[in-house]
This record gives C-alpha cells, sequence and structure tokens, in this order.
C-alpha cells in the first residue's frame, strides 16, 4: 500500500514540475515577443508622424538639404544634423575603442586576479556616471582647457563633447571585449607559448583575432551608445547645426554644431509642440535614427556571423 502511494506521490510530482517548465517556458517566450512587439510598436509610433511630416515635405528636401531651422526659419535640410552626429561619433570612437579595447586586453591577459576585481568595477563606474556630469566636465574643465592651446575653440564645440562622449563608450568597450577574450580557451593560448611566442604576440595575434565577434560587438554597442547620447552633446557642442567645412577639418572640431538627438530635444520644447510640420519633424528625426542605428546592428550581426568561432 505505501509503495502505491509513494508512486502516486511521485507521480504527481513529476507532474507539477511539467507544468512548472512549462510555465517557465512560456513566460520567457513570452519576453522574447514583447521584445519584438516594443520594437513594432516604435516603428509604428514613428511612421505615422513621419509619413505625414514627409507628405508635407519632401523627402529629398529633407535629406538634401543643408539647412536646418525648424522653428525660425522653416527650413528641414537634415544633412547638417547627420553630419554633427557622425563627427561626434566618429571622433568619440577613435578615442574609446583603441583604449577601451587596449583596457579589455590588459584585464583578460596581463592583471592579476585582485588587479582585475579593483580596475573592472572601477572602469565600469564610469557608465553609471550621469551624461549631464559629462556634460558639465566638458563646458568647465576639458574646453577651456583646450582653449590655451587652440584659441580659436568656440565655447560650444565638437572637440568637447566628442572627448567626454568618447570616455563615456569605453566601459562598455572595455567590459564586453573583455568578456569576449576571456572566453577565449585557454588551449589557443598553450598553443601559441609551445610555439615560442611571448605574451603579446598571444594576446594580439591569437586571442584578439579569436574574439573577433564578440569586439565588434562591443564597438557596435558603444557607437550605437554614442549616436543615441543627448545631454552631453547639447551641452558640450551647443545645438548651431551647420554643414562641415572642407579641408579645414580641424574647424569642424573647434566650432558648434547639432546632433539629431539634440535637434529632436529642441523640437520637444519648442512652442509649436503637438502641431504642424515642426512638430512631426522629430518624428522624422526618430525615424532617421532608427534607421541608422538599425543598419549598424544588421552590419555588425553580419560581421559576427563571419568571423564567430566556436569552441
Amino acid at each position: 500500500m505505501s509503495s502505491e502511494s509513494n508512486e502516486t506521490a511521485s507521480l504527481q510530482r513529476s507532474g507539477f514540475v511539467v507544468r512548472k517548465e512549462r510555465l517557465y517556458g512560456r513566460l520567457i517566450a513570452a519576453c522574447a515577443v514583447l521584445t519584438i512587439v516594443v520594437t513594432v510598436g516604435i516603428i509604428l509610433a514613428l511612421s505615422g508622424r513621419a509619413l505625414s511630416f514627409w507628405s508635407q515635405i519632401s523627402p529629398i528636401a529633407y535629406f538634401t538639404g543643408t539647412s536646418w531651422s525648424p522653428v525660425i526659419a522653416q527650413n528641414y535640410g537634415v544633412l547638417p544634423l547627420i553630419s554633427g552626429t557622425l563627427i561626434v561619433t566618429v571622433c568619440s570612437a577613435v578615442i574609446a575603442l583603441p583604449i577601451g579595447l587596449a583596457a579589455a586586453v590588459y584585464l583578460s591577459e596581463y592583471a592579476s586576479d585582485k588587479a582585475r576585481s579593483i580596475l573592472k568595477p572601477s572602469l565600469e563606474i564610469l557608465a553609471g556616471v550621469p551624461t549631464v556630469i559629462y556634460g558639465y566636465m566638458a563646458l568647465v574643465y576639458i574646453t577651456p582647457a583646450f582653449k590655451g592651446v587652440f584659441p580659436s575653440l568656440r565655447t560650444f564645440n565638437a572637440l568637447s563633447a566628442s572627448i567626454v562622449v568618447g570616455i563615456m563608450i569605453i566601459p562598455m568597450v572595455s567590459s564586453i571585449s573583455e568578456d569576449a577574450l576571456s572566453a577565449v580557451p585557454d588551449s589557443l593560448r598553450q598553443g601559441g607559448y609551445g610555439l615560442g611566442s611571448t605574451k603579446f604576440d598571444v594576446s594580439t595575434k591569437i586571442v584578439v583575432p579569436s574574439a573577433t565577434s564578440g569586439i565588434v560587438a562591443s564597438y557596435v554597442l558603444a557607437i550605437s551608445r554614442a549616436i543615441g547620447e543627448t545631454m552631453a552633446v547639447t551641452m558640450a557642442m551647443g545645438m548651431s547645426p551647420q554643414m562641415p567645412y572642407f579641408p579645414d577639418l580641424f574647424r569642424n572640431l573647434a566650432e558648434s554644431g547639432q546632433t539629431i538627438t539634440a535637434a529632436m530635444v529642441q523640437i520637444a520644447n519648442a512652442d509649436s509642440l503637438g502641431t504642424g510640420p515642426t512638430y512631426e519633424a522629430m518624428f522624422a528625426l526618430g525615424m532617421t535614427l532608427f534607421a541608422i542605428t538599425l543598419t549598424m546592428n544588421v552590419f555588425a550581426e553580419l560581421v559576427r556571423r563571419r568571423f564567430r568561432e566556436e569552441y
């Protein structure tokens, strides 16, 4: 009798476990579906107003115009905003990507356990600093310091904005890249040492190439973060959109400018909020920014698949 009771209890427990696992699976699947629903919702929310804007303002004039003044002159050429965004993004990437990767290589290959336990959390603290603090540092400290070297530097300039955004995205590059480097099997390192390679050669010629997909992912995430930054670039770079100067490339860094995100904030604070093409231009800018980041993510996924290593 007791054996039958034990068997019945065991069946009940197994049935409960099966139902619980099914519930967990459905909850996890719901979370996955939620991300897709949110993405589709964002696209639909932006596209409606953006299409309304482009029905009033020619898309050709929008994408090829060289003047952006939606509130005063009703000019909706987005090229000055795209150029300002690209200047800050490219310059901050030049600062952050090599420094972040070098920090990741040190933490993964050279640092002791004690040093890693101190340095990695300290580095990641930078990611938790409010962006308005970075903008304040650029305006109060970085710009005055560089004005002593470059007298032509404006109070609001792209150089200071690029520096603070570069500092801001270093933790993202270093943390994700360090995880990718640490995931490389030690057998590859030992094979390099067995062939007489130095630690530097093993790190740069074996470990880094083996973690290319993860490093590229960190680069794309960091660049996407730089593209979407608002407060720091608004405080450091100003809100004066203008086309880049050629061939005087330094002037592009010394002058003020405006990014896409800063222009969206400016429109949101305008008196015409909620009506007319000026308000709807904010959604067109959002779609433009969404398209840029989506293109980058698709490119990163292609690179990740191309260089992905399975161990």
